[in-house]
């Protein structure tokens, strides 16, 4: 039976990185890991084994082998593919280190030092083999942990007759990172009473609730003279950006926010004198304040119009996902499930609010009450990425666990 770890050093070497362009999928590589996973999924005996050849998403099932008579809900488990776009996923070279707490010249340039001093959250990972990046790359563990430990899962079980478990549903999407995750899925195919997304981060983790979520942008219109005669003639289309993004509040910003505090973030600024645009996401667990931050949003531009002109600034809001929280409090025997599998094994449980999205959000709210597991990942999205060799092993485990406790 294949370590977890191997599986997950041979994925994170693809580079699958989506891209903001709404195309389903967004980029073409994906492919080359959904059909690596399809056939893997084949070799090792899975059932219903499909991969949608146009919207590049990945099917297959477990069948249920309880004893005639006996039932049990299906259950699904959902990991992505794709990696972010925030840093290159191209040519990832994964290494195997022992984290003593000192700092790790990551190329061994001196250019890219893991340190306590910028990450004191991995005091708790002394001691534990990480998988770290070269520092030129991001590492991938999200979501290639989450992909990892359900193949690791797929396999226990099929090999492992002794343990009962009903039917199973495996799902593995594109696009997740760029909203797209839950766009072109088959729910025929995907037909699950609950799932799990394993797309988490430290062991024990466990999320049910997450942000609302919508996407801003900005278009200012400006005029563009000769800057020698520019005087009251000159309508400068950055400065007046920068003048809207002064209006937001100053401390809703990610890098002052935590646990239930919502935001407005600048992703994007660019543009001349001419024309500037700025791409904003906005954020909020709580339903009334995020409806509150999208008014707002719009009335800084209205506000700027009234100052300038009509016309003069531009804003478009639309939502990309919403709270799962109160599809899943109906439904906490699945998150119970899951907390008792922890507990059993060892492992300490952590529910926490997820600031951010995942595809189980989406999927909960298309019918399929979907929380999210742990992968025993960390510093996402950059070149700091690490996942933990014992953490990947021990989720590997859990997700055994729940798929048998869910028969019991």
């Amino acid at each position: 039976m294949e370590d977890v770890l191997d599986r997950f050093l041979r994925y994170v070497k693809i580079d699958t990185q989506s891209e903001e362009n709404g195309k389903h999928p967004s980029t073409g590589k994906q492919f080359d890991l959904a059909r690596l996973l399809a056939a893997e999924l084949r070799a090792m005996g899975a059932s219903e084994v499909s991969l949608d050849e146009e919207y590049c998403y990945v099917y297959a099932s477990i069948p249920s082998n309880l004893p005639e008579g006996k039932r049990a809900p299906t259950v699904g488990f959902m990991a992505h593919m794709d990696t972010s776009s925030a840093v290159s996923g191209a040519g990832v070279k994964p290494r195997i280190i022992r984290f003593t707490g000192e700092d790790v010249d990551l190329g061994g340039d001196g250019k890219h030092i893991l340190s306590l001093r910028d990450f004191p959250m991995m005091k708790s990972l002394i001691g534990e083999e990480l998988v770290v990046t070269d520092g030129t790359t991001l590492l991938g563990a999200d979501d290639k942990a989450g992909v990892a430990e359900i193949m690791t899962m797929a396999e226990t079980l099929l090999q492992t007759p002794a343990i009962r478990h009903g039917k199973l549903l495996i799902c593995f999407t594109p696009d997740e990172e760029v909203g797209g995750g839950t766009a072109k899925i088959d729910l025929k195919r995907f037909c699950a009473d609950f799932a799990y997304t394993v797309d988490g981060g430290p062991l024990g983790g466990m999320e049910y609730e997450n942000f609302n979520a919508a996407s801003g942008k900005l278009t200012v219109h400006g005029r563009s003279i000769h800057p020698g005669s520019a005087k009251n003639t000159m309508r400068n289309a950055l400065l007046t950006a920068m003048e809207f993004q002064s209006l937001l509040p100053v401390f809703a910003n990610p890098m002052y926010t935590e646990g239930y505090e919502g935001f407005y973030h600048l992703c994007e600024l660019h543009g001349d004198v001419e024309t500037a645009e700025a791409e904003y996401i906005l954020r909020d667990h709580d339903k009334a304040k995020f409806e509150e931050k999208k008014a707002f949003f719009r009335e800084c531009g209205d506000f700027l119009n009234r100052k300038y002109g009509a016309g003069t600034c531009e804003t478009e809001v639309r939502d990309s996902y919403y709270n799962m929280k109160e599809l899943i409090l109906p439904r906490m025997e699945i998150v119970d499930k899951a907390r008792e599998a922890m507990e059993e094994l060892g492992i300490t449980p952590v529910v926490s609010p997820i600031r951010g999205g995942t595809d189980g959000a989406m999927l909960t709210h298309m019918g399929i009450p979907c929380p999210n597991l742990c992968t025993g990942g960390g510093n996402c999205h950059g070149r700091f990425e690490y996942a933990s060799v014992p953490q990947m092993r021990k989720t590997s485990e859990l997700l055994v666990r729940i798929a048998e406790k869910h028969a019991e």
